[in-house]
This record gives structure tokens, sequence and C-alpha cells, in this order.
């Protein structure tokens, strides 16, 4: 199946209440400043580069958002921040990404989130985590080229030693644990590289600034070359 067949089943998909009730009010209700947008309002899906060796995982599309706009990281602050860092490390040929036709386009990555709807509060749960899982090794089944995960904070860490083990790779143990640039199984299939989440709460108070976001993406690079 094409990625773009997967993408539209994702984009259908109703199999969490919570989640779908959520994301249809936030696109109904819409916050003031774009109240004369109309809102994606459904899952979100992956999207980048086919050839990619490179999948960034996030945690779950932003409210306003692409549950407003029907990409990834598009429309938010987290995404401004990631996409201008994006830039200036090459894999992406600019350096915004607003909207879902904006002529965006990625090199060597591919961008997903653990979790494909808003959530409240921004925080999923266990089993809408579960119930999501599938989509991400769908798409990574069709990334032939895929040969490490940069994993922003540590639900996408989770996220993603959930998707080794979808994919058939053996538990490691111990457990690694999350850091900023730590490399954990390095010289087993899809090593995973941790970057702190590219939040407001980290990007305002320093405790992530561009240059060390730009110093993951480069590390990234030097691991699949």
């Amino acid at each position: 199946m094409s990625l773009a067949q997967i993408a539209a089943e994702n984009a259908n998909c109703r199999r969490c209440p919570r989640l779908v009730e959520w994301r249809e009010e936030v696109a109904r209700v819409r916050r003031a400043s774009f109240a004369g947008q109309e809102y994606w309002g459904r899952p979100v899906p992956g999207f980048g580069d086919p050839k990619a060796r490179i999948l960034l995982l996030g945690l779950a599309p932003a409210a306003h958002g692409a549950n407003r706009t029907g990409r990834i990281f598009t429309g938010d602050r987290s995404g401004d921040f990631m996409f201008a860092s994006l830039h200036r490390t090459g894999f992406a040929n600019q350096p915004t990404s607003v909207s879902i036709d904006d002529g965006l386009k990625l090199k060597d990555l591919w961008i997903a989130a653990a979790v494909r709807c808003a959530p409240p509060a921004n925080k999923p749960t266990p089993s809408e985590r579960d119930n999501c899982l599938g989509w991400t090794v769908r798409e990574v089944h069709e990334l032939a080229h895929l040969r490490l995960i940069i994993c922003l904070g540590s639900f996408a860490w989770d996220a993603a030693l959930r998707l080794r083990a979808a994919l058939g790779h053996a538990p490691p143990k111990p457990r690694p644990r999350f850091g900023h640039d730590v490399l954990a199984l390095d010289g087993e299939p899809l090593p995973l590289l941790g970057c702190f989440h590219p939040s407001q709460q980290n990007t305002f108070t320093g405790k992530l600034t561009p240059p060390m976001m730009d110093t993951v993406f480069e590390h990234g690079r030097s691991l699949v070359h």
C-alpha cells in the first residue's frame, strides 16, 4: 500500500472516541484568530520524503496547529521553531511551515506524530497511544530507507521503543533512557536519538535553544551517512 493510501485511511480514523470528540469540537468552535479558517479536524498523517533515512517522531498534533492545517507541526509555535532548524540543517527547503500547500519539501526526513489526533490538554491516554501505533508501523513499512528515529521528547522516545517492538525488533535491556542528543541502540536496527521537544515551555525557558536543536539534526545526519 502506498504512503498516500495510508494517509487517506489514517485521516478517516475514528478509533478513539475522546479524541474524535475533542478534535471536532476544536475545529467547530475555533480560536478567534483563526475564526475565518476551515479546520482540518481529523487525524494528521505523517509526511515528508518517501526516501527518508530519518523518522522524526513527535507527540501529537496541536489543537490549533496541525488540527487546523492538516499537516503535523504546521501552523504552531513548536513547528515554527523546528522547521527553522530543519531549514538551517538542510532537511527542509524553507524555514516556515504555515499551510499544507505552502511549498514545503523535506529531504531525507519523514515527520510523524506518535498520536495522530489532537488530545485534550496535549495528553493522550495509553490506549490512545497504542491505537495510533499501527499507523506509524504501516508508514515505516513503506519507508524502505529508514535508519534512525529522532524522538522529540520522552513521550516520542517511549513510542519509538514500542514502534521498534511492533516492527519485530527485540526490546532492549536495560531500557534506554531519554536524553537530549542521547543516542541509544547504536549498531541495532532503527537506533534512537533524543531531542527535547520544541514546545514553548522548552524554547521560551532556554531548555532548548536553536543551536541545541541544530546539533541534534546534524548528529542525525552524520549517523545515516
